[in-house]
């Protein structure tokens, strides 16, 4: 990393006084690299052991995160491509630990890309409830959205829209909301020499006044008595304990919420800034020279009143009776013990792609939606064909046929590069896996499976 700017050595040294020198010699140090277990896929109490050739270590502040030993590169590996696990940061991991999303809610994230939160936030939702996943840039919103389809996660909206875009469709609605606010990433200057090549004071202020807009727009779209969990990936008080003031100033109806302490994580600094509120100490602090991770901070929030559910208008479902039995046929022929496909009724067709929405999204008529839902079919030549997310969050004991490939073989290497595989089994659609997890379609015609891995992810390890 080249050296730290001036100025922001300067401001370091006057808030950490004699903790700086500790704080500095960090910043020369190779940073830590972590995965989170998928749970919609993988398992937790088997997991370590499943990959211990990744030489993992437990973060103690997330119950399926892990160090991993960077040499043994395991996002290049099939298990990767197959969603098992998630390569990211460990201390933004600490964000969903903290907010804790359980199944049935409807959550949003609400600043979403590349979906590290939205993917953590669905494993914790099991696949039941509504998680909406939002991002502003159309770029970053499609990458969000393959994310999405390689985890394999079947209860989430991707949107692109700002987030005052948002506040329309979604008044009070969300029992839980993820603001992972845009900032000066002066936490990430050992990540990312770019962070360290545009910090200024000027960026700093100007991140500050734009958090505080991101989080009226979702306390705007947060129930009473729901949960809402602020956080940066930067030091300067002004973006954290700042902003977080600031917002409560100007919305007494929130308030911090004062939880247990987070194994690694310290407590925040009210003393940084003009007001310096008591209740801000139940904020939290990551530290690159008290932890193994890279700057992070958080704060919980809890806004007041009696918990209720508020419903907005329902969409129009789909309601075509011919093609409805077609897709009962073909969901009945490529994953027959998938039960919880069975008699669901909220499908919505775009052109010819079919989706199944999930059953508490109100209407959206207008907003921008990259993926509605699980991408179950497409529709061709009057045939449907099974979608590759739905491929990604099947299990392979839910699907008619299964091939089933070794990690380690040159068979997985085959089929993620386009090839077709050799194989004897009865025709039609093969679920293809490595090891236990679901990688994409196959179709089995004689002794050979054609390869439907999508072209776009296609890929040599």
């Amino acid at each position: 990393m080249t050296g730290l700017p001036e100025g922001f050595t300067e401001r370091m040294k006057a808030l950490l006084g004699e903790e700086y020198e500790a704080f500095e010699n960090s910043s020369r140090k190779e940073r830590t690299q972590g995965l989170r277990a998928n749970l919609l896929k993988a398992e937790e109490e088997h997991f370590q052991e499943r990959f211990s050739s990744f030489g993992l270590r437990k973060i103690p502040w997330v119950k399926e995160g892990f160090y991993y030993d960077e040499t043994t590169r395991p996002g290049k590996s099939p298990w990767h491509e197959a969603g098992a696990f998630y390569i990211q940061e460990p201390s933004a991991m600490a964000v969903v630990s903290l907010l804790d999303p359980k199944p049935g809610e409807k959550v949003l994230d609400l600043c979403a890309a590349p979906g590290g939160k939205t993917s953590h936030a669905a494993s914790r939702m099991k696949g039941k409830g509504l998680l909406v996943s939002n991002e502003i840039h159309p770029a970053r919103a499609k990458i969000l959205s393959q994310n999405v389809e390689r985890m394999g996660m079947t209860g989430t909206v991707v949107t692109n829209s700002d987030p005052a875009g948002l506040k329309p469709y979604f008044p009070e609605f969300f029992d839980k909301i993820i603001v992972d606010a845009p900032c000066s990433g002066e936490g990430m200057f050992r990540k990312e020499e770019e962070a360290v090549e545009q910090w200024s004071l000027e960026n700093v202020l100007r991140c500050a006044i734009r958090q505080l807009e991101i989080l009226d727009c979702a306390a705007a779209m947060l129930r009473p008595g729901g949960r809402l969990v602020y956080s940066t990936c930067t030091f300067a008080p002004e973006e954290d304990e700042g902003t977080v003031e600031r917002f409560l100033e100007q919305h007494p109806e929130f308030s911090v919420v004062r939880t247990e302490p987070m194994p690694g994580l310290s407590q925040g600094r009210p003393e940084w800034v003009p007001g310096g509120r008591k209740e801000l100490a139940d904020t939290f602090r990551i530290w690159p020279h008290k932890s193994e991770g890279e700057g992070h901070y958080l704060a919980l929030l809890e806004k007041k009143g009696d918990a209720w559910n508020r419903e907005g208008k329902q969409p129009v479902y789909w309601k075509d009776k011919n093609l409805g039995k077609d897709l009962e046929q073909m969901l009945a022929e490529v994953c027959p013990g998938a039960d919880w496909l069975q008699g669901r009724k909220e499908w919505v067709r775009f052109g010819d792609q079919i989706y199944l929405l999930p059953g508490q999204m109100p209407d959206f008529d207008g907003l921008r939606v990259l993926r509605a839902g699980l991408h179950v079919a497409s529709v061709k030549k009057n045939r449907l064909e099974p979608a590759h997310a739905l491929a990604a969050a099947l299990k392979p004991e839910e699907a008619a046929e299964v091939c089933r490939l070794d990690p380690e073989g040159e068979k997985v290497k085959r089929y993620l590069n386009g090839e077709t595989l050799a194989r004897e089994g009865r025709n039609g659609w093969v679920l293809v896996c490595v090891g236990p997890y679901s990688l994409g379609w196959g179709k089995q015609a004689g002794g050979t499976v054609k390869n439907h891995y999508p072209k776009g992810l296609r890929r040599q390890l």
